[in-house]
C-alpha cells in the first residue's frame, strides 16, 4: 500500500515526457524572440547605415567641418574729383557664438571685468542675439582699443566661444560736411530685417553694419555687395585646422557722387555759422553740385553705435541737427515764386512783358477793405515784368493772382516740380503744399478764399516748398524749361581695377514753356535783380560781381504786421526773425550752375541769403578747372577739409 502510494506521488512529482515539451516550447519561443530581437537590431543598423546614410554623415561632417560667412567690403563713395567721402578702415570687434557658451549671462559679467562692456552693449547683444541662431557670431562690443585687446588675449583661456574678429568699419572723413547727403550706417538690428527676404538675411551673415540714411541707405544694396563663405575644418574645441573650399566674397559697388567736395565747403563756409540750407545744381544735366544743411552732426558717432546720452542730446538740440533742411525742410517761398507767376502770366497768354501795373503801395480786392500792401510805403508807381521782379513789387503779383485764378497758377506750378518731390535719390523727401480749392478742403475742410488767392501770387499763405523743389524750378528757368530729374550719382565702380561707368541717364523731355521769348523777359528781370540800378540785390552782391547773375530774393515773414505798423528784424527775437532766400544762376548766358539758399532767422533774403549765394556762386564759376584740389583721387582721404 505504501509503495504504491509513493509511486504515485513519484509520477506526480516528475513527468519526463511533460517537462520535454514545455522545453521544447521554451526553446521555441526562445529562438523566435532572439529572431526577433536580431532582426529588429538588423533593420535598425540597415536603416541606419542605409537609409539615414547621407543625414548621418552630414551629422558627423558638421561636427568636424564648419560653414563660416565672409562678409563683404562696402563699397567705397567718392566726390565727382575722386575724393573719398565714405570709407573703409581695419578695426576689431569682440564675439560670441552662443551655442560654444554654457552661460551666457556669467560670461557676459565676467566679460565686463575684462573688457569695458556698457549698457548700450548689452543691449545691441541681446536684440542681436534673439534674430541670430545659436552656432552664429553674435557681435557683442565694436571698435575695440589696443587695451581692451591686450587684456582680452591675456583672459582669453576664459572664455570659450568668445574671439576678437577683425573687420573692416566705415569711417567718413569729411564729418559734419556730408553727413546729411552721405549719411550713415549703424549696426544691424531686427527692424533692418523686418521685410528682408530668407535670401537677403543670408546676404547679410557676418555682416554687422547697413545703411541707416542717406545714400548709405538709398544705394544698400549696391554698397553691401554679396557674402561669400568658406567651409574649414575644426577640432574638438572648435578652433579651425584648415579652409577646405572657400567662395570669396562679392565686394560693393563704388559710388561716384555728382557732389564737389570742394563746393560743399564752400558753402558751408558761407553761412558762417547760421542755421539753414543750400542746394546747388548743374542745370545742364541735373547733377547735384552741393547740398547742405545746417547745423550738422557728425556721422562717424553712429557707425559703431551712439551712446544713449549722446543721442539725446542731439534729439534736444534746438537747431535739429539731425533735420535734412535740404531734403525734407518746408518753407513759405515769399518772393522767389515770382519769376515763376510771371512766366504764368506770360504764357497763359494774360501778359505781355512790357505791360504795366500802378503800384500804389496797397492793393484792394474790389468791394473789400482789406489792403495787401508792398513792403515800400507809397509803392513803386508803375512796372513793367522786368522791374517788378528787380524790386519785387508785390502789388503787380497780387493783381496777376487774381486774374490767374489758383486753379489755374496751381495747375501751371506743377509744370515746375512744384507740389511733388524732385525724385532724388535719397530716401525722405518732402513733397511741400501747392495751395488749391481741392487741398484746403481735404486738409483744413475750408473753401477758398479770394484773398488767399493774392497771396498766393508772391509766395505767401499756405505755399510750403522744399529747398530741392527750389532749386529744381530754377534749373528749368536757366536751361529753357528743361525738367531734368534731380541726382547724386554720377556714375559707379564694380572694383577697384574696373572702369568707372559712368550713370546712363534717360533722354530730356521737351520744355515746359512755349514761348522762349516769354522765358527770356522773365531772365532779363532776374538779372535786374542783381545788375540792374533799382535791384532789390545790386547794392549786396552786385556791384562787383564778374559774371553776369540772374536771382531773386524773397523773404518769408514769421511775424505779420498789422495796420500802418513797421517791423524792425533786429528787434524780433532770433528764433522768430524772417527766413531769407535767395535763389541764382550764373553765368546768366550760359548758366553752369543754380542755387538756393535759405538761411533761416536771416530776417531778409537780399541783405541775409543773397551774400551766401554769392559766394557759392564765386566758388564754382571762378574755380580753376585745372588746378582744383580735387581732381586728385585721394585726395581728403584723411582728414577734413
Amino acid at each position: 500500500m505504501k509503495l504504491r502510494i509513493a509511486q504515485r506521488r513519484g509520477q506526480r512529482l516528475r513527468d519526463a515526457q511533460a517537462e520535454a515539451r514545455l522545453f521544447r516550447r521554451r526553446a521555441l519561443w526562445g529562438l523566435l524572440l532572439a529572431s526577433l530581437l536580431v532582426g529588429t537590431l538588423g533593420a535598425r543598423f540597415a536603416w541606419l547605415q542605409v537609409v539615414q546614410h547621407e543625414v548621418y554623415q552630414t551629422r558627423s561632417e558638421d561636427n568636424r567641418i564648419r560653414l563660416r560667412s565672409i562678409p563683404p567690403s562696402r563699397g567705397l563713395v567718392y566726390d565727382r574729383n575722386g575724393r573719398l567721402l565714405a570709407d573703409n578702415v581695419p578695426a576689431y570687434r569682440l564675439e560670441l557664438v552662443p551655442e560654444q557658451v554654457d552661460e551666457i549671462d556669467a560670461t557676459l559679467s565676467a566679460l565686463s571685468d575684462v573688457v569695458s562692456l556698457s549698457e548700450d552693449d548689452l543691449s545691441r547683444f541681446r536684440t542681436t542675439l534673439k534674430s541670430k541662431r545659436r552656432f552664429q557670431s553674435v557681435p557683442l562690443k565694436l571698435r575695440l582699443n589696443e587695451s581692451e585687446m591686450a587684456s582680452f588675449a591675456v583672459n582669453r583661456y576664459r572664455f570659450p566661444g568668445v574671439e576678437v574678429v577683425p573687420y573692416l568699419t566705415r569711417r567718413y572723413p569729411y564729418g559734419e560736411l556730408f553727413a546729411h547727403v552721405i549719411g550713415y550706417v549703424g549696426r544691424l538690428d531686427e527692424a533692418d530685417l523686418e521685410g528682408m527676404t530668407s535670401q537677403d538675411i543670408a546676404d547679410y551673415d557676418g555682416t554687422t553694419l547697413i545703411g541707416k540714411s542717406g545714400i548709405e541707405k538709398h544705394y544698400e544694396k549696391e554698397l553691401h555687395g554679396k557674402v561669400g563663405y568658406e567651409r574649414v575644418e575644426i577640432n574638438a574645441e572648435g578652433r579651425v585646422l584648415r579652409v577646405i573650399e572657400r567662395q570669396p566674397a562679392v565686394p560693393g559697388r563704388d559710388l561716384f557722387l555728382s557732389i564737389d567736395a570742394d563746393l560743399q565747403a564752400a558753402a558751408e563756409a558761407a553761412f558762417e555759422g547760421q542755421p539753414g540750407a543750400a542746394v546747388a545744381v548743374d542745370p545742364n544735366n541735373g547733377e547735384v553740385l552741393a547740398m547742405l544743411s545746417l547745423p550738422s552732426y557728425d556721422p562717424n558717432d553712429f557707425v559703431s553705435g551712439i551712446s544713449q546720452r549722446d543721442y539725446s542730446a542731439l534729439l534736444a538740440n534746438p537747431g535739429r541737427p539731425l533735420f535734412n533742411r535740404a531734403l525734407s525742410g518746408g518753407y513759405e517761398p515769399g518772393s522767389t515764386l515770382k519769376p515763376f507767376i510771371g512766366l504764368a502770366g506770360l504764357e497763359l497768354g494774360l501778359r505781355r512783358p512790357e505791360d504795366t501795373v500802378l503800384s500804389t503801395g496797397a492793393f484792394k480786392l474790389p468791394g473789400q477793405d482789406r489792403e495787401y500792401r508792398d513792403y515800400r510805403r507809397g509803392g513803386h508807381g508803375r512796372v513793367n515784368l522786368k522791374e517788378a521782379l528787380a524790386q519785387s513789387v508785390n502789388t503787380y503779383f497780387y493783381q496777376l493772382a487774381v486774374d490767374l485764378g489758383i486753379d489755374r497758377m496751381g495747375e501751371y506750378m506743377t509744370r515746375f516740380g512744384f507740389g511733388g518731390p524732385s525724385g532724388i535719390d535719397l530716401d525722405g523727401e518732402a513733397t511741400g503744399i501747392l495751395p488749391s480749392r481741392e487741398w484746403k478742403l481735404r486738409n483744413r475742410q475750408q473753401v477758398w478764399f479770394p484773398g488767399e488767392t493774392v497771396i498766393a501770387g508772391i509766395g505767401q499763405g499756405f505755399w510750403v516748398v522744399t529747398p530741392l523743389q527750389l532749386a529744381e524750378g530754377l534749373t528749368m528757368l536757366a536751361n529753357g524749361g528743361i525738367r531734368y530729374p534731380l541726382h547724386l550719382l554720377r556714375a559707379v565702380r564694380d572694383g577697384f581695377d574696373s572702369p568707372v561707368m559712368p550713370l546712363q541717364m534717360p533722354p530730356p523731355p521737351a520744355s515746359v514753356v512755349k514761348e522762349p521769348g516769354n522765358l527770356d523777359a522773365v531772365r532779363e528781370g532776374m538779372i535786374a535783380v542783381v545788375h540792374g540800378s533799382t535791384g532789390s540785390a545790386h547794392r549786396v552782391i552786385g556791384l562787383d560781381a564778374p559774371y553776369t547773375i540772374a536771382g531773386k530774393s524773397g523773404t518769408a515773414q514769421r511775424v505779420s504786421r498789422t495796420g500802418d505798423e513797421s517791423i524792425k528784424v533786429d528787434d524780433l527775437p532770433f528764433e522768430l526773425r524772417h527766413r531769407a532766400l535767395f535763389v541764382a544762376y550764373a553765368p546768366a548766358e550760359k548758366p553752369e550752375i543754380a542755387a538756393v539758399v535759405i538761411v533761416e532767422h536771416g530776417g531778409s533774403g537780399s541783405l541775409a541769403a543773397a551774400p551766401v549765394a554769392r559766394r557759392i556762386l564765386d566758388a564754382w564759376v571762378l574755380r580753376d578747372p585745372s588746378g582744383t584740389a580735387g581732381n586728385d583721387a585721394d585726395a581728403g582721404g584723411g582728414s577734413s577739409p
